[in-house]
């Protein structure tokens, strides 16, 4: 919930980060790039830290990193400082996504794990609503001298330590509930053979690193995996254009107020999307094991590209059309968020062992958000370099809305099309990689 709560601070500062640090256009999507960019490099970290410690340990360590650099940007004088703090954002991120998703993974069967990577995204975006509406809502006010977008960021950062120390003291690890063949722990061994213990720990350490490597490159060898990871490159640009649809708002003419419930009433959407998405697309699975999930994705994505130019080009722009967007923006949140949870990460459980699941996680992170940081740099260049978007005119305008919008689009519906696509030559390819896979995956099961 916090990390998605952090993940939307810069979306929903941008206006006032520009201000503060007299950033154009192009500077504060670079911000999103550095935060994506780093977090894409870093994603491997994961996958490595969870072969040698208990996956709560790993989540504390990575909110440590992103606890940090929230703090860092909130005290920030100088852009610099900013653009340093996301990178560092941006590997913390980095270090606890792979690790939820392979909790939600073992913690779920093959045909519940659309609910249960739904509900995670349900719970994650109530998370990002408050990371939306509370910043939108402080930005416009002081308090003790201090600007509330700053005073936002602190906030952010007091409640994710605690969340990271609660982690850290009070949450199991789902595979210390399952006897390993492996790795014992110590406890277990009695103190008179701690020696023992210390011995056969690292030589089962070294034996699991060899095998996530090899479970990696026999993985990447599936047409399934190369074919999820290409359209996820595609499908995540549009989420990261959407970081300027505050600055949007406000350049209609929307109070802080008003932009934080447009964005509010989006993010709804996306919980509940998330959630009925993962339960059709279950539903959907039974009856069609091969293509089921593969043809909600389509509409989807479909329905993304659909909304994305309806919102952005055919509702007219301006504060009479407030209640348009109000229902438009739920609706498209209701429809467009089926992919992850319902769709890419229960195939991808499908088709990667349970031992490995972290590791081919976080290797699936880093290569989509790398290639995928450049969606929100590129909105931002085509507003200004194509549209004419004008950085010293930006109060209340409605053209420079008009070119902000217009960048918008292209970033959003071109990707949401070919991505809906991409997914086409997985109703004939998914079917032999999983009949592949379950032999691999019955093997794994019996030496946990």
């Amino acid at each position: 919930m916090m990390q998605r709560a952090d993940e939307k601070l810069i979306p929903s500062t941008a206006k006032e980060l520009k201000e503060a640090f007299h950033a154009n256009l192009s500077s504060i999507g670079f911000l999103s790039f550095i935060r994506n960019f780093f977090q894409g490099l870093a994603s491997p970290l994961a996958g490595l830290l969870a072969v040698s410690y208990d996956r709560p340990t790993v989540f504390a360590f990575g909110s440590f990193f992103w606890v940090s650099s929230t703090v860092a940007t909130g005290v920030s004088r100088y852009f610099s400082q900013v653009t340093i703090g996301a990178g560092f954002n941006g590997v913390g991120h980095a270090i606890v996504y792979p690790v939820l998703q392979s909790v939600i993974a073992d913690s779920f069967k093959d045909s519940a794990r659309g609910f249960g990577f739904g509900l995670w995204n349900l719970i994650g975006t109530v998370g990002g609503i408050g990371g939306t509406v509370v910043p939108t809502i402080m930005a416009g006010h002081v308090f003790y001298g201090i600007s509330g977008w700053r005073c936002a960021y602190l906030l952010s950062a007091t409640l994710s330590t605690m969340i990271g120390f609660l982690v850290f003291f009070f949450v199991t690890d789902p595979r210390e509930k399952k006897t390993s063949t492996y790795i014992v722990p110590d406890h277990e061994r009695g103190e008179n053979n701690a020696d023992a213990a210390a011995a056969e720990t690292k030589e089962s350490s070294s034996s699991v690193w060899m095998e996530s490597w090899v479970a990696i490159k026999d993985v990447t060898k599936l047409r399934t995996f190369q074919i999820i990871v290409f359209q996820g490159i595609i499908g995540s640009v549009p989420w990261n254009a959407m970081v300027f649809w505050t600055m949007w708002f406000e350049l209609i003419g929307f109070s802080h107020n008003q932009a934080a419930l447009l964005n509010g009433i989006f993010t709804s959407g996306q919980a509940i999307g998330s959630l009925v998405g993962g339960i059709i697309a279950d539903k959907m699975s039974r009856v069609f094991p091969n293509s089921g999930r593969l043809s909600c994705a389509q509409f989807s994505v479909f329905m993304g590209a659909v909304f994305s130019v309806i919102l952005l080009r055919i509702i007219p722009q301006s504060t009479n059309s407030y209640y348009i967007y109000m229902i438009t923006l739920f609706l498209m949140g209701l429809t467009i968020t089926w992919c992850g949870p319902a769709i890419n990460s229960p195939i991808l459980a499908e088709i990667v062992p349970p031992t490995h699941r972290t590791m081919v996680y976080a290797f699936d992170r880093a290569i989509e958000v790398t290639f995928a940081s450049f969606g929100a740099p590129l909105v931002g260049i085509m507003s200004e370099k194509v549209f004419g978007f004008d950085t010293n005119n930006v109060k209340d305008s409605g053209r420079e809305a008009e070119a902000l919008s217009k960048g918008i689009m292209w970033m959003m519906a071109v990707p949401f099309a070919l991505c809906c696509l991409c997914y086409t030559p997985l109703h004939f390819i998914f079917r032999k990689d999983r009949k592949t896979d379950r032999t691999t995956t019955s093997s794994e099961v019996e030496m946990i």
